[in-house]
């Protein structure tokens, strides 16, 4: 898979030849958030799209029936590891509960 300049799409088949070309004309400041959105994920910016594409197909007919489902999907979409600065998830989830306990309510 790669994106050249032009933005065309050569994903590989089994056979190590294209199966697709697709050529998209976005604008600088869509083409920099998606760059941002895929870096977070630690993803090739060709990925990151083709998963975009394959999600965007899939739309509310995935099925997350277990925990481990769900486990799957928040790793796929980037949600789990996203904020690498909480070392202690635990420990933060702790904090974030004592200080809402501890605020001044209305």
């Amino acid at each position: 898979m790669e994106f050249d300049s032009n933005w065309r799409y050569h994903p590989q088949n089994e056979c190590g030849k294209p199966s697709m070309t697709l050529t998209l004309h976005i604008t600088d400041e869509l083409q920099s958030k998606l760059e941002v959105e895929a870096r977070k994920r630690n993803l090739e910016l060709s990925e990151y799209v083709v998963r975009l594409l394959s999600d965007g197909s899939q739309g509310a007919d995935r099925d997350v029936q277990t925990g481990a489902d769900l486990v799957k999907y928040w790793r796929d979409q980037g949600v789990i590891g996203s904020r690498p600065e909480i070392a202690d998830s635990l420990a933060h989830a702790r904090g974030l509960r004592a200080a809402a306990e501890q605020r001044e309510r209305d």
